[in-house]
């Protein structure tokens, strides 16, 4: 699958010998390391983001958030506020005029607190003036009497703690069965395990522009990667039919979750209907960090079952996801931890419980990977400890229980797509090693912790690890997935209308490659996303390749047919007997040879089609359904060193193998895979958005650390299997989503074989680092 990069840090991926990622061929067309159309405008500065936007008469915005994560709000005094000179207007809960509730799975979230906050950092008012610094000064005279109450911050807590919202603390139980829950193997394994609160961290800060139309409503320009959704929530907050507001797609600084949080877009618009002039918000890092998603942080305990051959006869596992203080996409969340807590190993029995729970931590929502990343890390870490108990090396344990196509997922659902996880663990676990670093001072800068680190050659451990990870494609559980595109020809330009938003994933850049192998354009325009065309969904799960790029291509088709249609008829052929190569239409025999636009001869051809993926069902009282469209896989293997008296740790190299299903733009798709391992490094040894009874600590990138270059190892795919899946257009697979669910995991593994030691949270403390030997010598 298609991509560019958008993860953090510098990486080197290094084609292993045998794996064939080209870089240059064809011109244009599928299979083709095509360049992105913005790449020039995004190196040069001038690509248009949502925070670089004007307008004339323009105000300035400012949201007032909640200092406490849990208070009765007694008053609300915005008297001083008003009053600053150069203020226009300020808004709280009683100005909102439509639905007070907003959401993107659950409408259960306020516009404006009202009565309580429930996480710190929600939104009380905002205001707009004429210039930024007068917004946040009024924002700050806003007065505010609170009586602070308790916050419910531990999720194991929740179930027994008073109501933190009107809906209840419990969001779903998802009670999965499958097999005979009595059986009992040989060997038992058990575990705890901890996934700490990441955040989706953009490059660039959420920004926008609301500006108010003469017929009452309102535009919103924003980085928004789900504008119908985006433009129906504030249709419903603002009391106004949908048609009356339009979202405008602005540049998207990357996005490895729901870019734009509606806690901006919302008060944003408000203020533009009440003052009657454009106003722009564009929110600092700490404003950032406290507004949008975090992954959710889970709790998972796990009990695994085998014979002594190390074949898995049960999994038990208890996983707890903490949804924050509102409910937004936690129930999709919990059902891809629950459907993927045996992982792609074959488990004839399960007995899991899932529970996603309100507190008053900050929001949890999408992000990349969501619920299948925290129990790969579980699951995975069980197949080390199998391994230790029967003596085992990690790798075969896990070849004796991989699943293949046509074995059951526990949600008793047949995985009918290509399923090649045996030939992908066999891959990274084949490849050669990274050869040991010598021990000179010149290679000093190879130690754990960097040429200034304090450790000793001599206390260095090398541990290799293996993980294996698998994600959904598509939504799930019956969402309906559909996309719509039109494609337009007209001389020597094509053109192609579809809401999908490019967020990083390659899609602008696929659809002109479609567009150019189906119709022998070279010239492909893809305009801008606005809500005035049909949806085409949020963009998540690789939807847009598959929904999105399927509708793309056939309107192109059909485009084509009506360009050959006539050629055919005049020299008595089907048009299955036309081809279009490099601009040209030739027949089987070659007595007709001329160009598409000699055949276009003037006319301006166009056709508009919908893609919708078979229908999924969700899951029911036992855990049981139907519920995903399909399925990836990665493997991946991590050598790191590890000082044992230290705790620091340096990942040397990620070897990664993974079923794409087709490569489209080879480039652009190790692009993809290189940030998502990165990210996914992130979440293994870094990454941790820190809270104190609710109250989150240090919100900017001083305090939440990311990798860097210098943290970035060297990253080699060994192997891409393009094992196509008959079911979808192309026939390939999301591509960044899998390596972030499977890298923490694998780096995980590889500290556990450098020190003995279990690792059981995430991101790994310097502490659960040091080899058990030196702290019993401590």
């Amino acid at each position: 699958m298609s991509g560019t990069s958008d993860g953090a840090g510098a990486v080197t991926a290094t084609p292993a010998a045998g794996v064939q990622i080209p870089d240059e061929q064809p011109a244009h067309g599928l299979g083709v390391s095509l360049p992105p159309a913005d790449a020039s405008a995004k190196t040069e500065g001038t690509f248009p983001y949502a925070a670089d936007l004007w307008a004339e008469g323009l105000l300035w915005a400012a949201v007032l958030r909640s200092p406490h994560p849990r208070a009765r709000i007694l008053s609300i005094d915005t008297k001083h506020a008003v009053e600053m000179p150069g203020v226009r207007v300020v808004v709280t809960h009683e100005d909102v005029p439509g639905d007070a509730g907003h959401g993107r799975g659950t409408a259960d979230r306020p516009v404006f607190a009202k009565d309580e906050v429930r996480h710190h950092g929600e939104p009380i008012a905002a205001v707009a003036a004429d210039h930024p610094d007068t917004a946040r000064l009024a924002a700050a005279a806003i007065a505010v009497e609170y009586e602070i109450q308790e916050a419910v911050t531990d999720p194991q807590l929740a179930f027994e703690a008073e109501p933190l919202h009107p809906d209840g603390n419990l969001i779903r139980h998802i009670p999965l069965r499958f097999g005979d829950p009595d059986v009992v193997g040989e060997v038992m394994v058990e575990g705890l395990y901890r996934i700490g609160r990441q955040d989706p961290a953009p490059i660039g800060a959420e920004a926008g522009l609301a500006v108010p139309r003469p017929d009452g409503g309102v535009e919103i320009y924003t980085a928004s990667t789900d504008p119908h959704t985006d433009r129906d929530l504030a249709a419903a907050s603002f009391g106004l039919e949908p048609e009356q507001v339009k979202v405008v797609v602005t540049g998207v600084p990357g996005a490895t979750a729901d870019r734009e949080d509606p806690g901006i877009q919302l008060p944003l618009g408000l203020l533009a209907l009440r003052t009657g002039c454009p106003v722009k918000l564009a929110a600092t890092r700490e404003e950032s960090f406290l507004s949008h998603a975090h992954r959710h942080p889970t709790l998972l305990r796990y009990r695994h079952h085998a014979d002594a051959d190390g074949t898995l006869l049960k999994v038990e596992a208890q996983i707890l996801m903490d949804a924050g203080a509102y409910a937004d996409t936690s129930a999709d969340a919990l059902a891809a931890a629950v459907s993927f807590s045996c992982g792609p190993y074959v488990v004839p029995h399960a007995v899991v419980d899932g529970w996603a729970v309100r507190t008053n931590n900050p929001p949890s929502g999408h992000v990349r990977g969501e619920g299948a990343m925290q129990v790969c890390a579980a699951y995975e870490g069980q197949m080390d400890k199998l391994a230790a108990r029967l003596g085992l090396e990690p790798a075969e344990i896990r070849l004796r229980n991989v699943m293949a196509t046509g074995d059951l997922l526990p949600t008793g659902q047949t995985v009918t797509c290509p399923a090649p996880v045996a030939e992908l663990l066999h891959a990274v676990k084949e490849a050669p090693l990274p050869e040991l670093p010598k021990d000179a001072p010149e290679a000093e800068w190879l130690l754990p912790g960097g040429p200034e680190g304090a450790g000793e050659p001599g206390a260095v451990r090398r541990g290799v690890g293996y993980a294996l990870g698998m994600v959904h494609m598509l939504g799930a559980e019956g969402t309906d997935e559909v996309s719509t595109a039109t494609v337009k020809v007209s001389g020597s330009v094509a053109t192609v209308i579809c809401a999908a938003v490019e967020t990083g994933s390659g899609f602008s850049t696929l659809a002109r490659q479609i567009v150019q192998e189906t119709l022998g354009v070279e010239d492909v325009q893809v305009a801008g996303v606005d809500t005035d065309q049909p949806p085409a969904g949020p963009a998540c799960h690789g939807r847009h390749t598959w929904v999105s790029g399927g509708a793309v291509e056939r309107a192109a088709k059909m485009v084509r047919t009506q360009l050959l249609q006539p050629l055919a008829h005049k020299f008595g052929m089907s048009t299955e007997l036309l081809q279009i190569n490099d601009g040209k239409i030739t027949s089987y025999d070659g007595v007709l040879s001329t160009t598409v636009a000699e055949a276009l001869d003037g006319k301006e051809l166009w056709a508009t089609a919908q893609c919708r993926p078979h229908p999924t069902e969700p899951l029911d009282e036992g855990g049981q359904g139907d519920a995903f469209v399909g399925l990836a896989f990665c493997a991946i293997r991590c050598v790191a060193d590890v000082d044992i008296e230290l705790g620091t740790i340096r990942v040397v190299e990620m070897t990664v193998a993974q079923d794409v299903g087709r490569v489209l733009n080879p480039r652009q798709l190790r692009a993809r895979i290189e940030a998502g391992v990165t990210q996914g490094l992130g979440a293994a040894l870094m990454e941790n958005l820190r809270t104190t009874r609710g109250q989150v600590r240090h919100p900017d990138l001083t305090g939440y650390a990311l990798p860097t270059a210098l943290d970035a190892p060297d990253i080699r795919i060994v192997k891409l299997v393009e094992e196509r899946d008959v079911i979808a257009p192309f026939g390939a697979k999301p591509a960044s989503a899998i390596p972030v669910v499977t890298s923490p995991a694998a780096v995980a593994s590889a500290v556990r074989a450098a020190t003995g030691r279990p690792i059981g949270r995430l991101p790994i403390r310097p502490q659960a680092a040091v080899a058990q030997a030196v702290q019993q010598q401590q």
